[in-house]
């Protein structure tokens, strides 16, 4: 069949909701984020001068629908024209095949959780394991990374080809929040879990209870604002006044910033290190 020669016409608005995805957080409490189709769009127009993604690019959806990873993962391949390589489940339980396929399927852009990937390094960096050239870039999320792990695969591999990006992020805040290269000589360094600096289109900030700033090497709860914001909690007003709560920095009225729960402080640098949850 020949395909139209116009854009179809689509009758949704970037304020429209796209979707729900149910999150607990360390509460073991599920709440449902409401997520409109511009806060996705606008995540991969702030990230692209990062990344470089086309339709060359091959995509592994690794991850269930049901966790964000996946959001990005699948608009990831479908924005640039690239292609998407869905993961069966049993293959994703075995890092044997999951390497096997990252081969067989040339993926270019593979997004793994930290104890995931540990998994898949032991498989990698075996001696008389093929190395796979068309793998670009290693972006980790959904959990804390300990970087000096990494060590068995950058001796194997280095640190340029792949590229090993660590991008903190949450669910209420549309996947991803920082960009962090990782390298060799982040096995020597300070910091711990290095999340890096903040999405382009966001704003964050380290306070303490009062919501004041916290100083430099001082650990302080972050809070996240502007772009990626959720709307807030499915059916939960109460909750999303606790979490989203006005921007007491923003110039422009109805700023809002989502408190994460999480601590963490400033490097020397000005970047940011992951300390812990705040209720652990």
């Amino acid at each position: 069949a020949t395909p139209p020669s116009t854009t179809p016409t689509v009758a949704v608005q970037p304020d429209n909701l796209a979707y729900v995805i149910y999150t607990s957080g360390s509460t073991g409490k599920p709440k449902g984020a409401l997520l409109p189709h511009h806060n996705v769009v606008r995540l991969f127009e702030a990230t692209t001068g990062w990344f470089g993604f086309d339709q060359n690019d091959v995509w592994s959806l690794f991850h269930s629908y049901a966790f964000d990873f996946s959001v990005w993962e699948i608009f990831g391949a479908l924005l640039y024209g690239g292609r998407l390589v869905i993961v069966p489940h049993a293959v994703s339980r075995s890092p044997q095949d999951v390497y096997t396929l990252l081969c067989e399927e040339k993926v270019s852009v593979l997004n793994q959780t930290p104890s995931a990937f540990k998994q898949l390094m032991k498989v990698a960096c075996e001696a008389d394991q093929p190395l796979t050239q068309q793998l670009r870039y290693v972006i980790f999320g959904g959990e804390a990374i300990e970087v000096k792990s990494l060590r068995p695969w950058f001796e194997r591999f280095g640190d340029q080809a792949p590229r090993l990006i660590n991008m903190y992020g949450i669910t209420e805040t549309t996947v991803h929040v920082t960009y962090r290269p990782l390298s060799l000589g982040d096995l020597n360094a300070e910091s711990a879990s290095p999340i890096g600096v903040p999405i382009e289109d966001l704003s964050w900030y380290l306070l303490d209870e009062g919501l004041n700033p916290v100083a430099k090497g001082c650990t302080g709860e972050l809070y996240i604002g502007r772009a990626g914001l959720a709307r807030g909690y499915l059916n939960r007003t109460d909750l999303t006044a606790t979490r989203f709560i006005p921007d007491p920095f923003d110039s422009v009225p109805g700023g809002r910033l989502y408190r994460t729960g999480d601590l963490a402080k400033y490097c020397n640098d000005g970047s940011i290190e992951y300390v812990g949850r705040i209720d652990h």
